[in-house]
């Protein structure tokens, strides 16, 4: 059993609408209907002496009730652009949403409104939010657009994993998918949609590490925000289709466009990443020589060129790895004497 207050889901359904062609036939033949009772109680009417024409009681009373009924079946037409719904409400119930789109009609008592949708971008919706602003505009006839939309998020600063202030912003490819639950689960589906992706990217750079951080700690296999893009935008496009999914809204893609240390570290993190550059190069020199250098003696001792002692040994390695772990060039001595002078 669910607990108290909590909120019941809503599940879109279908329904389906009749064509506005057919329909206004209907209401253009009541229309000219109307006029030609109109008419003919006039025309069949009985005059007396003296007085003017009495109309025909029953006819007109026809001709009102025809005209009656073409008025009230005339506000059900609305039309339908490709990929846009309209959510049907009548009397306060969710009676269905109308897809299938071209000249319609529906029952003429379905509301018109209102639903909050502000003006503008969810970006500019959610500032108006924030300050308390009314909306600029109703969801018209509660029509839903289906279409796939961008919301360009703004820079961030948030703290990584390691408490390191850096600036952040994604982009989120989404679309409405269940307009009921757009209407109703949500009081504004577009500023839900822009305050939970700002959530969820803050959630996001405080789970991950900027970047590896020191060489020789051993965190080259670590997913970081820098260095695994692709999976760090997955791991955002599941958040927010999590978090999205209450609006019944889906989340086509969701990107990274702006990532950087913020600019009171930036400096101190350029030499950091210097100085870690540095490293892993020498790294990769000192790795590199000793190969080298034991491979030359493996080479000596198996062809039987020369033999060497301990001590010689080590001032071979010395004098090897001095020749490839320098920076500058060497400069060669040719010793013209014996091995030991």
């Amino acid at each position: 059993m669910s607990p108290a207050g909590a909120m019941n889901p809503t599940q879109e359904r279908v329904r389906p609408v009749l064509s506005g062609w057919l329909v206004l036939s209907v209401v253009v033949a009541l229309y000219i209907a109307a006029v030609a009772l109109f008419i003919l109680a006039f025309a069949n009417g009985e005059s007396r002496s003296g007085e003017e024409v009495q109309p025909v009681v029953g006819l007109i009373i026809g001709a009102l009730v025809t005209l009656a009924t073409a008025i009230v079946l005339s506000p059900g037409f609305f039309t339908l652009q490709p990929n846009e719904a309209r959510v049907l409400i009548l009397f306060g119930n969710y009676r269905g949403t109308a897809r299938k789109s071209g000249f319609r009609w529906a029952n003429p008592f379905y509301s018109n409104g209102p639903a909050g949708q502000s003006g503008g971008s969810a970006a500019a919706k959610m500032k108006a939010a924030k300050a308390g602003a009314a909306d600029a505009r109703k969801l018209k006839r509660y029509k839903i657009s289906l279409r796939a939309r961008t919301l360009n998020g703004e820079k961030l600063k948030v703290n990584d994993k390691r408490g390191n202030p850096v600036d952040i912003a994604a982009v989120v490819v989404w679309r409405v998918e269940d307009t009921a639950k757009a209407v109703f689960d949500v009081d504004d589906f577009e500023t839900y949609v822009a305050t939970q992706s700002e959530t969820a990217v803050r959630h996001l750079a405080s789970a991950y590490p900027y970047d590896s951080g020191e060489t020789l700690a051993g965190n080259d296999d670590e997913t970081t925000l820098r260095g695994n893009v692709d999976e760090v935008s997955e791991a955002l496009r599941v958040e927010l289709a999590t978090r999205l999914a209450q609006a019944g809204v889906a989340v086509e893609q969701a990107r990274l466009t702006h990532l950087a240390y913020a600019p009171e570290i930036a400096q101190a993190m350029l030499r950091r990443q210097q100085a870690e550059a540095v490293i892993a190069a020498r790294r990769k020199i000192v790795t590199g020589a000793v190969s080298m250098v034991e491979m030359a003696l493996q080479a000596f001792s198996e062809n039987g060129v020369v033999s060497f002692d301990d001590e010689r040994k080590a001032a071979m390695v010395s004098n090897l790895m001095v020749v490839l772990c320098g920076e500058s060039q060497v400069t060669p001595v040719v010793n013209t004497g014996s091995l030991y002078t």
